[in-house]
């Protein structure tokens, strides 16, 4: 089959088109025919490698995919070959006290398509037969790629971990990236107030688009938890999703209302924070991690997303053999929603 994959750690010009063989199911799995994937934030860190990350080279990257089911493993009826699915990346090992909870993003092995084992960025992937959800009839290969990953994040922040509640203020901070544009839309599916701090008036109009109420342009307000915190007639935030961590993080605690929750979803700004830990017991906050979420999670937010109720945003979409310079336009910040690969 032909990838895209990389045999060292570097920048984007370690990623190569490469002949590789097919990748074969084993029992309870299937193998899926890409026509689509879509990228992630992750890419960009299994590519450049961190201390301690251990893969067997070549590696190929990608989370997210969509296609069509043609071959199943031993042990699997269903879906029957011909289906077009998308693929949740999470993986769980389906054994474990945590899976077997239903709680698979615990699993004790978890893994995460793309980042520990061989991802989408090719013709074929073989993932577990319960990590495919067919597609309904006409429904495109490449929103539904786009939409995975980041609407089950979101959902799982949100509302899992979130328990946002209508009514509530929400502030996101980010406008364009796939996390941020697909926390507006579920909040406001939800019925909260959104507020939403973004880097340029590009980018925060996307956000008004998908329908966030307030606008921060950070360019402009450098504080712009005190620009939050006016906002909403000097009120606190409820609940916080904050993707960036380092830099930003402070500032969301200051924006929280008393009793105000904080979900951090990942760390694009750094991970490294200091905290002053005054906001933290002095407004009784609570600061709750957030990583992808469980079957349950994505077939309820897949089905809102296949209803049209909520839509997830394509930024621009690269043929598979130019999948560097899409991971250089993730890297350069310039995407407004998610990019996409196109595989014949």
């Amino acid at each position: 089959m032909r990838a895209i994959a990389f045999d060292r750690h570097g920048g984007p010009d370690v990623l190569c088109l490469m002949d590789l063989p097919d990748p074969e199911p084993g029992p309870g799995q299937v193998r899926v025919a890409l026509k689509a994937a879509a990228l992630n934030r992750v890419d960009l860190w299994t590519r450049a490698g961190w201390p301690g990350l251990k893969l067997p080279l070549p590696h190929i990257p990608g989370a997210d995919g969509a296609g069509t089911v043609d071959r199943l493993g031993e042990g699997v009826a269903a879906p029957p070959v011909g289906t077009r699915v998308v693929i949740n990346g999470n993986l769980g090992c389906g054994e474990c006290p945590a899976c077997l909870a239903g709680r698979d993003n615990l699993c004790r092995t978890w893994n995460l398509l793309g980042e520990t084992v061989r991802g989408t960025y090719a013709q074929y992937v073989v993932v577990p037969a319960t990590n495919v959800l067919p597609l309904p009839s006409g429904y495109d290969d490449h929103a539904a790629a786009a939409a995975s990953l980041v609407f089950l994040t979101a959902w799982h922040s949100l509302v899992s971990r979130g328990s946002l509640q209508p009514g509530e203020k929400v502030l996101i901070v980010g406008a364009s990236g796939g996390v941020n544009t697909a926390s507006i839309q579920i909040a406001k599916w939800l019925g909260a107030e959104v507020f939403v701090v973004g880097s340029s008036r590009a980018k925060l109009e996307l956000a008004e688009s998908l329908g966030a109420d307030h606008l921060i342009d950070r360019s402009q307000a450098e504080n712009w938890s005190k620009a939050v915190y006016e906002a909403a007639g000097r009120q606190g935030m409820d609940v916080i999703v904050d993707n960036v961590g380092a830099g930003s993080l402070p500032l969301s605690l200051r924006a929280a209302a008393r009793g105000g929750r904080v979900l951090t979803v990942g760390n694009t700004g750094g991970p490294t924070i200091e905290i002053d830990n005054r906001f933290i017991f002095g407004k009784h906050l609570s600061i709750l991690g957030s990583t992808m979420g469980t079957q349950s999670d994505f077939r309820q937010v897949m089905q809102l997303v296949f209803e049209g109720k909520l839509r997830p945003v394509i930024d621009r979409t690269y043929p598979l053999a130019e999948a560097a310079q899409a991971q250089r336009r993730l890297e350069a910040g310039e995407q407004l929603g998610k990019i996409t690969l196109a595989i014949e």
